[in-house]
């Protein structure tokens, strides 16, 4: 069976408005360390995340402490908002209230789902058996096959 661990990556610099480039903020980088502690005896032998900075620096611990490297996907970034959204909240309940909403520029969710299903797709085929962390939204549906198990975190 395949273990796909789902981790968010921990709280961000919000200052810094370059998404791709966005740092982990002070209590961020502490809490990182809450995700590497839970994962580290789990028997994860491969690490993988969005090629966003604060998602590679959620996982960074994780992968130091088990001797492997992070690998990146572009497939697991997160969704293209478009332009700096102030209100992200408000901008969120509206995407999860309608999956095809979107502003100029930005991904709906239902894109975002497209690509994450898709990169999923690759890594159970590549990974098959063995058990990973990754970052990024993934919605399941349909189900996913039999032998394949997603956790949260």
């Amino acid at each position: 069976m395949t273990h796909v661990y789902f981790v968010r990556h921990a709280e961000p610099n919000y200052q810094n408005h370059d998404d791709a480039l966005r740092e982990l903020s002070p209590k961020g980088l502490a809490d990182r360390t809450l995700a590497a502690g839970y994962l580290r005896d789990k028997g994860v032998d491969s690490v993988l995340s969005s090629p966003y900075r604060r998602a590679v620096d959620t996982v960074a611990p994780l992968a130091d402490a088990l001797g492997l490297t992070v690998e990146t996907m572009d497939g697991f970034r997160e969704r293209a908002v478009g332009d700096w959204v102030e209100d992200f909240g408000g901008y969120s309940q509206r995407q999860w209230a309608d999956f095809d909403y979107k502003l100029p520029d930005g991904e709906s969710l239902r894109e975002v789902q497209k690509r994450n299903l898709k990169a999923l797709d690759e890594v159970l085929e590549r990974f098959a058996g063995r058990r990973l962390p990754r970052h990024g939204v993934v919605h399941p549906h349909p189900p996913l096959p039999a032998g394949i198990r997603l956790c949260g975190l």
